[in-house]
């Protein structure tokens, strides 16, 4: 009998149809993988099965857990089903937790909302299943709150959270999207040892093949609210008939074609850096410490190069782009561009600070929704000395989104009116605007799905002919840093370890957190070598 049995599900949200004919089963022990482009329906068949959706949202069809029909189920009911019989991983943890609220709190409100056990053997679940997703009270009080935590570890709270009443089904929606390869690993092993240890079935969403290819028993390919396309894993990926599946298979893959390097002379100079953050103090009167996130950091970046910077969470590349962008002063070293310092004693050098522009992870965040995209990419223009006014000003508007594949009456719109890639464009767009000399690409593809950013990959690569980009691109994905880059840097605890060509770097790594994080990095497989194995060649 099957755990979970979804059939012929239809959901609309004020009658505008969302999910169609959805067929879907899990059995006990048993990992299924939702897969597809964003808006393709995915997280709404989790929230259908929760039933945690939004006014005015219409359910036909089926959703039959553990034997019981939920579709119609009174809210009293419903509670009675969530966390006992089915938990949610969220894909967010500093959203899905709450700020004020300490871990072993939160670990315990599930098993005190259903009256499981008493306060006490409350608090022992909520240690025990810390320690079991890799917390140990010990190292992680249940008195710490959210931000003492990494994201990865926060994570964990969340998964904490999920199985603290062992459910037989656990729903994690892109549990891994943000985190870095070596998190996502531990992850990833974390859940498929869950569901060993407890016979629980999972169901994962997410757009990372690779991730699904290592993982999944089953795979459901998601397009436009129905299921294209589903089978065993390693039949799916061996004998892909559907032509978006194969789409999706080719975009995760995906390798853009840099121009050669046009390099010219050094434009970006980091020496002997070094950043320290005062740490509070543990006692009244004890001298406070400090944490050095940045130590004696040195490379060169030449123009028109593109320069790729990995590493794990908490290593230092968020600290070191802040100092490069002359946003946070250093201890010790010298940042240089064009020669001359990001920092002019204690205060920024405004001058240089025009010269570099930067682009962020998150194209919904970054921003201002009140406002049109005309005025959200001249945000800019007030680094410069004269900023071009009137038809001026209207042209280089223009110029800029056409640049990144948009069309100049586009400047009218809000920020809404766009998809996610589109809003990366724009976002691209107000970094080029001003024509800088270099530009920081902040994880700008991470939060981005498959198709997405092989499209935004494409655009960097048409720009780097067009414009001859210089960049330093930040990213945890390893795949991505090795199409779009032609050097590398590998940063562990604060500290450059490995650098070099790129290709080289990670055909032959060096240092062993270099090949860690190699190991780690999920890949995809190879659908000849699959049907090779399966004797089908």
């Amino acid at each position: 009998m099957s755990l979970l049995e979804i059939s012929g599900l239809s959901l609309s949200i004020h009658a505008q149809p969302v999910l169609h004919g959805i067929d879907l089963s899990i059995a006990p022990g048993e990992i299924v993988a939702v897969t597809g482009e964003s808006g393709s329906g995915k997280s709404m068949t989790a929230l259908a099965v929760m039933q945690l959706l939004p006014g005015g949202a219409r359910c036909d069809g089926a959703i039959r857990l553990d034997g019981t029909e939920i579709l119609n189920l009174p809210e009293s009911r419903l509670c009675a089903l969530r966390g006992a019989t089915v938990g949610m991983v969220f894909q967010e943890p500093m959203t899905a937790l709450n700020p004020v609220r300490t871990i072993g709190d939160q670990v315990m409100e599930t098993i005190l909302i259903h009256k499981a056990m008493s306060p006490e053997a409350a608090e022992a679940r909520a240690r025990e299943v810390l320690d079991r997703v890799g917390l140990p009270p010990e190292r992680f009080p249940l008195a710490r709150y959210p931000h003492e935590l990494s994201g990865g570890q926060r994570q964990r709270v969340v998964i904490a959270m999920a199985i603290a009443l062992r459910p037989k089904l656990l729903i994690a929606d892109e549990p891994t999207t943000a985190l870095d390869v070596t998190t996502q690993a531990q992850i990833l092993d974390l859940l498929k040892g869950l569901v060993q240890e407890f016979g629980m079935g999972l169901l994962m969403i997410t757009h990372d093949l690779a991730v699904v290819a290592g993982m999944a028993d089953r795979i459901a390919v998601m397009r436009h609210g129905e299921v294209v396309e589903t089978g065993p894993t390693r039949h799916l990926l061996a004998d892909m008939r559907h032509p978006y599946t194969r789409m999706l298979f080719q975009a995760s893959g995906h390798r853009v074609d840099l121009p050669p390097t046009r390099t010219e002379e050094p434009l970006l100079q980091v020496e002997n850096v070094s950043r320290d953050y005062r740490l509070p103090r543990r006692a009244l009167f004890a001298r406070p410490g400090y944490h050095r996130a940045v130590d004696g950091v040195s490379f060169a970046l030449d123009r028109g190069e593109r320069l790729g910077l990995v590493g794990e969470s908490g290593c230092g590349k968020s600290t070191l782009t802040r100092a490069i962008l002359g946003l946070e002063e250093v201890q010790s070293g010298q940042i240089r561009l064009d020669g001359e310092p990001v920092f002019s004693g204690h205060r920024p050098n405004m001058r240089i600070r025009r010269k570099m522009q930067v682009v962020f992870q998150d194209p919904y965040g970054s921003f201002n929704p009140r406002h049109r995209v005309e005025r959200l990419i001249t945000e800019p223009f007030h680094l410069l000395e004269d900023p071009p006014e009137g038809p001026e000003r209207a042209e280089a508007i223009a110029e800029a989104l056409e640049a990144v594949g948009l069309r100049a009456k586009d400047a009218a719109k809000y920020i809404h009116e766009f998809s996610g890639g589109q809003r990366q464009r724009i976002a691209i767009a107000r970094a080029l605007i001003i024509k800088p000399e270099l530009i920081l690409f902040d994880e700008a593809v991470s939060a981005l799905d498959v198709s997405v950013r092989a499209q935004i990959l494409d655009l960097m690569a048409e720009l780097c002919r067009s414009h001859n980009l210089t960049y330093l691109f930040i990213s945890h994905d390893l795949s991505v840093v090795r199409t779009i880059t032609d050097r590398v840097l590998v940063m562990q605890a604060g500290r450059i370890v490995e650098q070099g060509e790129t290709e080289q770097v990670f055909s032959d790594p060096r240092h062993p957190y270099t090949k860690s994080l190699i190991e780690a990095a999920p890949v995809l497989p190879d659908p000849e070598e699959i049907r090779r194995s399966q004797g089908h060649v």
